[in-house]
This record gives C-alpha cells, sequence and structure tokens, in this order.
C-alpha cells in the first residue's frame, strides 16, 4: 500500500478544481447484496444541475459552478470514458463512469473521490497522466453524491465499499488497483480488507484511518466536535466555504468572491445534506484504533511513517494541504503511477498481463 500525505495536512477536503489540473478559487454493518444478471446498463440519467436546488440561486445559464461541471464531464467524455449505472436488489444505485471500451490488455484502477464535489471534480486532472501510463480507469460517485443513492440506513463504509465492489462485478472487473483521497480512502481501506484477492493495491491520500473519535477532543484536528466538522465539510454558508477552502490548501486563492460561493453551495452543496451528515458521524462515532482490520497492503499499526511496514510506502508531497489531489495532481499522479508500476507484471481480471511500464518499453524498442 501506498500512504500518500501532505506536508501541512489538516483533515480537509477542498470541495472543486480546475480541469486543467490547477488550483482555482473554487477551489460498519454488512448487508449481502445480490448483484442484477447481465451486463452493466447505459443509463439515461439527469442533468442533476437541473435540480430545483440550482434553480434556486443564480440562473443556470449564468451558472459558473454548472458551467464548470458540465467542462469536467466533457473532459470524462474526451478521455473515453462513459456514465453508466449499476442497480443494486435492496434499491441502491451506484453511478460510475467507465471506460468505454475496455482493454484487457490495460490495468483497471479504481478512483474513489472524498468529501466535497462529485468524483469527476476531483479526478478530472488525473485521467490523462494515468490513462497514458497504460490504466483503464474507474470513477464512481460514492452513495450520496451525484446521482448515486441508496434508500436504506446504513451509512457504513463498509456499506459503501460493498456498493463499490458491486458495481466492479457488474462491470466485469475482478481485479484491480485503488486510490482513495480523504473519504475515499476510508471506504479504499474497508475494500482492501473485505476484498483482498479483487483488491491488488491500495493508494490511500490523506486518509486518516487510524483516528479515533476522543482525537477530536484532544486537539489534534482544527475542530473541537463533529457538529464544527459538519459545518466546514457540508458548507451551506460561503464564510463556511471559505474557511473549508482555506484549510485545504497551503495557497488558498487570495479572493473568494461571496456570488461564486453562493452559487457553488446552491449547486453542488445542497443535496443529501442529512445523508452525508450520516455518513460523517459513522466515520467518527465510537471510532477505535484497535477495531481497525487488518490488511495485507499494509501493516495495523500505520500512524504515518512511524508505524508503517516493508509492505507499505510513504510518500509526502510537500507544500500542498489536504486537498493534495487538487494542489499537486501532476505529483500525487507520479507518486500513483510508480507505486502501481513497480513491477513487471500484474494480476488484474485473473489473469497475468504486462505493466504499462513494459508495455511502454516494449513498444519503443519496436
Amino acid at each position: 500500500m501506498l500512504f500518500v500525505t501532505s506536508f501541512l495536512e489538516c483533515e480537509f477536503l477542498a470541495p472543486a478544481f480546475d480541469e486543467a489540473g490547477e488550483p482555482c478559487w473554487l477551489r460498519l454493518q454488512l448487508t449481502v447484496i445480490k448483484l442484477p444478471t447481465g451486463p452493466i446498463k447505459e443509463p439515461t440519467f439527469p442533468d442533476w444541475t437541473r435540480r430545483s436546488n440550482a434553480a434556486e440561486g443564480m440562473p443556470r445559464w449564468l451558472s459558473f459552478t454548472v458551467f464548470r461541471d458540465r467542462c469536467h464531464r466533457r473532459a470524462f467524455l474526451s478521455a473515453g470514458l462513459r456514465p453508466s449505472a449499476t442497480a443494486l436488489a435492496d434499491g441502491a444505485t451506484v453511478h460510475c463512469w467507465v471506460p468505454a471500451r475496455p482493454d484487457p490488455a490495460r490495468c483497471p484502477l479504481l478512483l474513489l473521490h472524498g468529501f466535497g464535489a462529485t468524483a469527476i471534480w476531483q479526478w478530472s486532472a488525473h485521467l490523462r497522466p494515468l490513462l497514458r501510463a497504460g490504466f483503464d480507469l474507474y470513477v464512481p460517485d460514492l452513495l450520496f453524491f451525484g446521482v448515486s443513492a441508496a434508500p436504506g440506513p446504513d451509512r457504513s463504509e463498509s456499506y459503501q465499499a460493498q456498493c463499490i465492489m458491486a458495481a466492479m462485478e457488474a462491470a466485469g472487473v475482478r481485479r484491480f488497483g485503488l486510490a482513495g483521497v480523504s473519504y475515499g480512502g476510508f471506504v479504499a481501506y474497508r475494500m482492501a480488507a473485505m476484498y483482498p484477492t479483487a483488491v491488488e493495491r491500495v493508494v490511500l491520500c490523506c486518509t486518516g484511518v487510524c483516528l479515533e473519535e476522543r482525537d477530536l477532543a484532544a486537539g489534534l484536528f482544527v475542530v473541537s466536535d463533529l457538529r464544527e466538522a459538519i459545518e466546514i465539510l457540508l458548507p451551506q454558508l460561503p464564510e463556511k466555504l471559505r474557511q473549508l477552502v482555506r484549510l485545504s490548501f497551503v495557497r488558498p486563492p487570495p479572493m473568494l468572491p461571496s456570488i461564486f460561493l453562493r452559487d457553488y453551495i446552491q449547486v453542488m452543496c445542497k443535496d443529501y445534506v442529512k445523508e452525508k451528515t450520516e455518513l460523517i458521524h459513522a466515520v467518527f462515532n465510537e471510532r477505535k484504533h484497535s477495531d481497525l482490520p487488518k490488511i495485507n497492503q499494509i501493516p495495523q499499526e500505520c500512524y504515518l511513517k512511524g508505524h508503517l511496514g516493508d509492505n507499505s510506502q510513504l510518500a509526502v508531497i510537500s507544500n500542498a494541504g489536504h486537498a493534495v489531489n487538487l494542489e499537486k495532481p501532476k505529483e500525487l499522479c507520479q507518486h500513483i503511477i510508480a507505486f502501481f508500476l513497480d513491477s513487471p507484471h500484474g494480476s488484474y481480471n485473473g489473469q497475468d498481463v504486462p505493466s504499462p511500464n513494459s508495455q511502454k518499453n516494449s513498444s519503443s524498442a519496436g
């Protein structure tokens, strides 16, 4: 496992980034799920930015946030990904961007986002470098982000992991690499614990999987209780979104106009507030380091470098905050690529395939 953290880690995730990869001002209970038979469906998605929340704020045709969302969607489509959905037997639906033409000779890589905007906002700057390196990318929206949702009450990381695994199996991917940022890293850790034969390697980016509920009161975070953390992670006022950005970046934008912040909140932060609040409670409530499951990809004691074992690596990216995937996407991609491609061969989808690195070397030699 690769554990990536920033030099000035502060345990909060910024909500957005620009499509070119540069920072901008917007800038565990187990439920058995039976997969539906047949191929993954190609759904007709509603444009979620057309919902009533978007209409309450700035007119849609003037909304900067709606425009940015469309730019990110175009970036995914132009990169050869298409939107798909998996409907599960319990009524949950997982939206995921998948390769339009999956290639069994490429390495499947699953990317899990954190709190903030949807997956396309958090991963679009990473698409081209990872695709050039030879990965087939799978980029889902976690439950209660975008159009992924579930009718049941389970808000645990285990349930998120189970639903994402169901989507991967429906897509025909049996073995894959996995990278998760912030909250997505919590889900990634659970996936590695629950599905060790499916998850090849794991990258955790700015993910405090070893945190405990008492750490808030102990002053290890910039907030002292869950209520304050929720107000920042789910901002409903411009000043809270402004605080989130400044906590997440080493170099936050000097100006954050309230009119744009309100527009972002109206479009991105008004849906599933209750459910997302419950997700945050599920992460912290009665959490104990001693309850952390053991996985092969990382040792049980994982408080940064002092407790990382031989089967894991620690990479520190300088001059970046918790939103290191937004401030330093190029550096993060370099670490991900190096970590997954450091061996000449990998096993994916039940077969041994050459790594993208070795493919590149063979083609240059020819």
